[in-house]
């Protein structure tokens, strides 16, 4: 049998094939310690930090069908991360994640009442070690 919390690992390139831009990175919030001076969600299996990096998808075949071409991808890390510099002045950089996890789950917030209205969905929660630069840019830097 597959336990519920499975987590699978994979490749960042299986994740985003056409790569993300960095939005913002900030401290995932422990809603049961909220107002308790540190409310920093910890991770269950480590007790390291969580934070939350909100990254733009750059697939063009993001965000049809009304998904969002923004999600968020938990690093568990002691230190903030911080994204690498930005190769394009004035737009986000590129990163890419070390050590990614992917676990899935039901989300059901638009689950709006009886069963015939339930629009329920498989997700995915995407955990990682560590945000880079991208490793293409960084071999094509190498070389240069």
């Amino acid at each position: 049998m597959v336990p519920n919390s499975i987590k699978v690992p994979v490749p960042w390139d299986y994740v985003a094939p056409h790569g993300v831009l960095c939005l913002g990175v900030e401290p995932a919030t422990d809603f049961d310690k909220r107002g308790q001076g540190d409310d920093q969600l910890r991770d269950k299996d480590t007790g390291e930090r969580v934070w939350l990096v909100r990254v733009l998808d750059l697939d063009p075949e993001a965000g049809k069908f009304g998904a969002s071409k923004e999600f968020k991808v938990k690093v568990v890390a002691a230190q903030q991360p911080v994204p690498p510099a930005s190769a394009v002045p004035g737009y986000p950089p590129m990163v890419e994640f070390t050590d990614v996890m992917l676990t899935p789950y039901v989300d059901s917030q638009r689950c709006k009442g009886g069963a015939n209205k339930c629009r329920s969905r498989l997700a995915w929660s995407i955990k990682a070690s560590a945000m880079t630069a991208p490793q293409q840019q960084a071999s094509r830097a190498q070389a240069a």
